[in-house]
């Protein structure tokens, strides 16, 4: 039997590393990951994980310089695709960060700041960034959260959040001081703000669940 292949792009930018290896770990004999900054690699995969740390216009930026940008926005279009950490803002039309920078535009909306003055309802200062396990509340039933209980637990590390222009792509969101978006579906694409590798078995579920995904949302 010829095997899937789930391709993690490596544009030189994130924890490529740790995510492979979560991958890894999910995977079934009939599933091969390949780390690649190969555009025919990609072109050729069954699925497709795009990871990101950083800054977002470093990311973004060595997207383009290595040419990788028409692949993934092939890709975006026909294949399995789960984004996730800073890439769930590059797959934005812009953010804030870095003075501004235009994103890759898949999903309309931008990624903001939350303030060196961020407060909670109380008016409590909070820091930024947002570092450690939050609650995600599921916004709409999707394959990705097959598995995986709503207010379920995941790691964050971020200082910006992404507000859609259609709501109704929000899959998922965090109350850290307002509530904001996490997670974002439509179609075949998946993208979520938090780490999955480092969110122990429910970021692992969702590895799983992308692995066997299909790509239609539901």
């Amino acid at each position: 039997m010829t095997k899937s292949v789930v391709a993690v792009i490596d544009y030189g930018m994130g924890n490529l590393h740790s995510v492979v290896k979560a991958l890894e770990h999910v995977a079934d004999e009939h599933t091969q990951v390949v780390l690649t900054s190969d555009p025919a690699v990609i072109d050729s995969a069954d699925k497709v994980l795009l990871p990101g740390v950083g800054a977002i216009r470093d990311c973004v930026g060595e997207m383009y310089n290595r040419g990788l940008v028409p692949a993934i926005q092939r890709a975006l279009k026909t294949k399995p695709f789960l984004a996730i950490c800073v890439s769930i803002q590059a797959l934005m039309s812009h953010s804030e960060e870095n003075g501004g920078v235009d994103c890759l535009d898949y999903f309309q909306g931008n990624a903001f700041f939350f303030g060196e003055e961020h407060k909670d309802a109380q008016g409590n200062r909070l820091k930024v960034p947002h570092m450690g396990w939050n609650q995600v509340s599921h916004k709409m039933a999707h394959p990705l959260w097959q598995g995986i209980e709503d207010n379920a637990r995941f790691y964050f590390v971020h200082s910006f959040y992404v507000v859609p222009n259609d709501k109704n792509e929000i899959a998922g969101t965090c109350e850290y001081g307002h509530e904001f978006c996490v997670a974002l579906a439509r179609e075949n694409v998946f993208a979520v703000q938090f780490h999955p590798e480092k969110s122990h078995k429910d970021g692992l579920q969702l590895y799983k669940n992308f692995i066997h995904w299909d790509g239609k949302p539901a």
